[in-house]
């Protein structure tokens, strides 16, 4: 029995080791793990590493020569050099390009840009795209330019004569739905000035003059389907060019509409 023990023993003996071997090492990986994620000394190894090779790159002809910016209409450029933060000689390498454009979008005309590098000369180009102007939101007697998506354009705007006005409470967050509607009939579009949101539920739109013009009164439901009505109406009977106050297009099958005052005498005296 003893001298099966010691068998048994010597051929277990090399198992053991390895198993052994395999426990330190596993422990000594996870020592090294826990004092880099400690210390960070692959994170500071690479960094020097880098600053090393942009110093170097930059000396060698990897400097900055240029900002190059295209579809720039309403941002200003010092704004934009501003909030890029880069001097003529940076290391174009270097460079952090989702950075920059995620700075230029916090700019409030831009709506989409993007950043690019070009070698020989090293030029970093910027492209941008910019909001759009799409209305006038008139609220407790200040004015707001809103954008195609029915957003609040933060910055200074002076109001253009042919910007159509939304006036209401929450009308910026209603806009986007009715644009999309109003632009399918372009010629009445191009007439309509005035938005007005009513009890944040339907709109009262007026056409050709803000305050001398024809009110019509939309209903809450089926507006596209009563936006097309009034341009067919337009079209054959020519209704928004009499002389109207309002025209009411919130009951079924039926049409009412309030003759302008002029008018009205016109017919007593008749």
């Amino acid at each position: 029995m003893v001298a099966d023990n010691k068998v048994y023993e010597e051929v277990l003996w090399p198992y053991r080791l390895i198993g052994n071997l395999l426990l330190l090492g596993s422990i000594w990986l996870l020592t090294m793990g826990i004092i880099t994620l400690r210390h960070d000394l692959v994170g500071k190894q690479i960094d020097s590493l880098l600053a090393e090779i942009y110093n170097k790159t930059a000396n060698a002809g990897w400097g900055l020569d240029d900002i190059t910016i295209e579809g720039r209409f309403k941002t200003s450029k010092e704004d934009i050099l501003e909030v890029m933060r880069l001097q003529r000689g940076d290391n174009i390498l270097e460079i952090d390009l989702d950075e920059i454009c995620r700075r230029l979008e916090d700019l409030p005309w831009i709506k989409k840009v993007s950043v690019t590098r070009r070698y020989f000369p090293n030029v970093i180009h910027i492209s941008i795209t910019e909001k759009e102007v799409k209305s006038i939101w008139q609220y407790q007697n200040e004015f707001y330019p809103i954008d195609e998506e029915g957003e609040i354009i933060k910055t200074e705007y002076v109001p253009q004569a042919n910007i159509l006005q939304i006036i209401g409470e929450d009308a910026p967050k209603h806009f986007n739905a009715l644009l999309k509607i109003v632009e399918t009939e372009p010629e009445l579009f191009a007439r309509l000035k005035a938005a007005h949101l009513i009890s944040k539920r339907r709109w009262n739109l007026i056409f050709d003059d803000v305050e001398k013009g024809v009110t019509v009164k939309m209903p809450e439901e089926n507006l596209a389907g009563m936006w097309k009505k009034l341009a067919k109406l337009d079209k054959t009977q020519g209704i928004l060019k009499r002389k109207l106050t309002f025209i009411d297009l919130r009951l079924k099958n039926k049409v009412v509409v309030g003759l302008s005052k002029s008018d009205t005498e016109k017919k007593v005296k008749h």
